[in-house]
């Protein structure tokens, strides 16, 4: 079971992060190259000898992560629409501060702001690079807070990792929940993930408004049809089998629950292509004024 992580702001300094580089027209590293994506928004190229990932600024959102094999483990679906108005629909899009409905929009604002870059390094050849939202208008129009959030981004040989860490710049206290809603490039039908048995469910199949509260009693969990349902206190690590001979592990440090999903048919043009596998924090998380929470996920190939 994951622990909540609080740490003052002042503690960031000395944290993992590195050097902040704020100041416009800063120099990235020779592995890191911003470019035009689909659409013309920008986003960002990691290069390594092993592997690629590309980010865009718009939700601050990873929508591919290429491994040595040229084989792309993550999923955009073709519905996907780049204009800079819409959440990008595949990758790893942002749910914050608020996981699914609720009293705004779906998974909140964060997915649908311009993030910045405000550090990008080359540690022993891996691309490394943080992003940067902060609150504004428009977030301040659903939620009235002022937050800092820093996403670091590693690309390593046959792993993937992101760093979340959220401030409460602010003068009074306020809650958050949150999830990287990861779209994992599948064949549905021979998709299959381990490690949740034991856990707490609430599954919103049929009734997404009225989640049954369950056990997973079943070693491996397959797709068969439509999937949404949530694991709570899930454990650290779990492993993705995407029926494409792949065999992906998810390992997280903070991210307390887990989502599974599926839209089958809801969905007919690309529900068999892909599976969707969350770190989430469902329960609220309280910060305090110059309070942070931090949490990583770590996705890694054999």
């Amino acid at each position: 079971m994951a622990t909540l992580s609080l740490v003052p702001t002042s503690t960031l300094a000395s944290s993992s992060l590195g050097r902040v580089n704020r100041y416009s027209g800063m120099a990235f590293a020779s592995s890191v190259k911003e470019i035009k994506g689909d659409g013309n928004l920008p986003k960002l190229a990691l290069t390594s000898t092993h592997g690629e990932a590309e980010i865009y600024l718009f939700g601050g959102c990873v929508t591919s992560w290429k491994v040595a094999s040229g084989k792309d483990l993550l999923f955009v679906r073709p519905d996907a629409v780049f204009n800079g108005q819409k959440p990008l629909s595949g990758g790893i899009p942002h749910c914050f501060p608020q996981f699914g409905p609720g009293p705004m929009q779906q998974h909140g604002f964060a997915r649908n702001m311009n993030w910045s870059v405000v550090d990008s390094e080359n540690v022993e050849g891996n691309p490394v690079v943080t992003l940067e939202l902060k609150d504004g208008p428009y977030s301040r129009s659903m939620w009235d807070f002022s937050f800092q959030a820093l996403y670091k981004v590693t690309l390593n040989k046959s792993s993937l990792s992101t760093e979340l860490i959220i401030t409460n710049t602010d003068k009074k206290q306020f809650s958050f929940s949150t999830a990287l809603h990861t779209y994992f490039h599948a064949s549905v039908t021979g998709a299959s993930v381990r490690g949740l048995k034991g856990c707490k469910t609430l599954n919103k199949d049929p009734d997404p408004t009225n989640p049954l509260e369950g056990k997973e009693e079943r070693d491996v969990i397959t797709f068969p049809g439509f999937v949404d349902c949530i694991y709570l206190d899930a454990p650290n690590v779990l492993h993705l089998d995407n029926g494409l001979g792949d065999i992906i592990t998810v390992k997280n440090t903070n991210w307390s629950d887990t989502v599974l999903w599926n839209p089958y048919q809801q969905m007919e043009a690309c529900y068999r292509d892909f599976v969707c596998v969350e770190n989430a924090k469902i329960g609220k998380v309280q910060l305090e004024p110059e309070e942070s929470w931090i949490a990583i996920q770590h996705l890694s190939i054999d």
